[in-house]
């Protein structure tokens, strides 16, 4: 049983303590090093391995391939259970944790995230401009 004496001690203790929550919404939370957030793709990194897809344990993650050596990746967040497998896995490093732990949303659709592969850089615009400069010599004139 505990003594009434004892409980008033520990509440006038308390009433100088620091609080040792933060007012969350208010008060931004810097997240620790290493944390595993939102998994980020790079699909320029990407080899179309599908490691992540086969480690993944929720199956939470799927690679595309959408052209010659690029590749799209499609993530479920709501199956997601953030482990960062998938991130230790991938031996280019496309994957990348990141501290954004703020992902709630009121319609399921948006928790599926798609990376688009980058378009590849191509010689044709450049290759159009030239041509065009030789051909009109008097352009330049």
């Amino acid at each position: 049983m505990i003594k009434p004496g004892k409980m008033v001690r520990e509440v006038l203790k308390s009433l100088f303590l620091k609080p040792a929550t933060i007012l969350y919404p208010y008060v931004h939370v810097q997240m620790p090093d290493r944390f595993r957030g939102k998994i980020k793709f790079i699909s320029s990194r990407c080899i179309g391995c599908k490691l992540c897809m086969r480690d993944c344990p929720t199956n939470a993650i799927t690679i595309t391939k959408v052209g010659d050596k690029q590749f799209q990746a499609e993530f479920d967040l709501d199956k997601c259970v953030y482990c960062a497998q998938c991130v230790d896995t991938c031996p280019k490093k496309a994957l990348e944790a990141t501290v954004e732990f703020e992902l709630a949303q009121l319609k399921r659709g948006k928790l599926k995230v798609t990376f688009h592969a980058e378009p590849m850089p191509s010689a044709a615009p450049a290759a159009i401009a030239e041509s065009a400069a030789t051909s009109h010599p008097a352009a330049g004139a």
